[in-house]
């Protein structure tokens, strides 16, 4: 039995520098804290220098940030269609949880976005809370899936995503707990990244069973690994497919997406997707009748598209950082909209994390443009 280091080192992953979200400009002061209650950023130098609201002074939250209200009601306004021999495929509106294990307190919620509310469409997006284990081995595990847009059962995939992804984390939660709090990155990585080409795997073969397309019935998926031991504040990120993953720090945001491989970006990797096409110029004795040349018979189905990259992230948290991992429907405003990330820091700045009520409307603070589904789960480190 080797021994475990007395603090594992922290690890970056395959991404580069983080990047700050700029803060918005004009920003209103924050709240003055309550006596004998100390700021997230006191003593430290923040990045983001917001002036302070006078003693007393009421501050009014906002329901939107932009310069115009979004086009749709702040409120559910249809239900999806039900059918009565499958009620259990049926998805809430808004789903809400939450915890307090070790050092972290966690939020986490997924609401159905403006336009499903208004369309009556199902919430493509999931969410899964579990924890495994009892004590000081016990492992959380947060999911984030999204179904893909258009597909009619997106909102299935999605949970399938999940439940399977959950299944599998909580089949080897002794394992990679162990592997968490001895920092054996490789073995992480290596692990976690079989466990979710399983899951994925899973959802091809649902879709071949249904008979619909494999690209229909998918899912991005994102989660974190929380150890609950006191002694450990490695957090874990890993998934594939759109969404973000941000660290509030000092009063700004940074964004922590890993960096994808230099082979999977720019220029067109060797052996993926269509070759460029020629241009024929002729030899002025044929003329090309532009007929297309029939497909082999030996090649019964089209080449599928490559998998999405698997990403990783493993880093050791600081007391007063908060880790938010989200959908898409929340990444994409963030990184898109300044006022937002800076209305969150803002409320965000208190030692004391928000309660569940609190967190669910910080959440659906609405931006003009952005109407998807949004799931987020926030890391509070004492």
């Amino acid at each position: 039995m080797s021994p475990e280091p007395s603090a594992p080192p922290e690890w970056d992953g395959p991404a580069g520098p983080s990047v700050e979200i700029p803060p918005r400009v004009g920003a209103p002061p924050p709240a003055a804290a309550p006596p004998g209650r100390e700021s997230r950023t006191a003593g430290r130098r923040a990045p983001v220098p917001w002036g302070r609201r006078k003693e007393g002074a009421s501050r009014r939250r906002a329901e939107y940030v932009g310069d115009r209200p979004p086009t749709y009601e702040a409120e559910p306004t249809a239900l999806p269609a039900a059918d009565p021999r499958q009620l259990d495929g049926l998805v809430a509106d808004t789903v809400l949880d939450g915890a307090r294990y070790g050092a972290f307190t966690l939020r986490a919620a997924s609401v159905r976005g403006d336009s499903a509310r208004y369309r009556g469409e199902h919430r493509r997006d999931a969410l899964l809370t579990a924890r495994f284990g009892a004590g000081e081995a016990a492992l959380v595990l947060v999911a984030v899936a999204t179904g893909a847009r258009a597909a009619e059962g997106a909102h299935l995939a999605a949970a399938d995503a999940c439940r399977w992804i959950g299944g599998a984390v909580g089949s080897s939660h002794a394992r990679l707990a162990e592997d968490i709090r001895a920092g054996r990155r490789g073995d992480l990585k290596s692990g976690l990244h079989r466990l979710t080409d399983r899951s994925l795997g899973r959802l091809r073969a649902r879709a071949a069973e249904l008979g619909v397309p494999c690209e229909e019935y998918t899912a991005s998926l994102r989660c974190l690994l929380l150890p609950a031991d006191l002694a450990c504040r490695t957090r874990v990120f890993f998934g594939v497919g759109a969404g973000g993953i941000f660290r509030l720090r000092d009063g700004g945001w940074q964004d922590l997406e890993p960096a994808l491989p230099d082979a999977l970006r720019g220029e067109p990797v060797v052996g993926y997707g269509s070759p460029p096409q020629e241009i024929r110029e002729g030899d002025g004795f044929t003329m090309d009748l532009g007929v297309p040349t029939p497909p082999s018979p030996h090649i019964d189905a089209p080449v599928p598209p490559p998998a999405e990259p698997f990403r990783f992230r493993a880093s050791v948290a600081r007391p007063g950082d908060t880790l938010l991992l989200c959908s898409g429907g929340l990444a994409d405003p963030l990184r898109g909209e300044p006022a937002l990330a800076a209305e969150l820091a803002e409320r965000w700045a208190d030692v004391e994390p928000p309660g569940l009520a609190g967190y669910l409307a910080d959440i659906q603070l609405r931006v003009k443009g952005y109407a998807d589904d949004r799931t987020a789960c926030a890391v509070w480190e004492a």
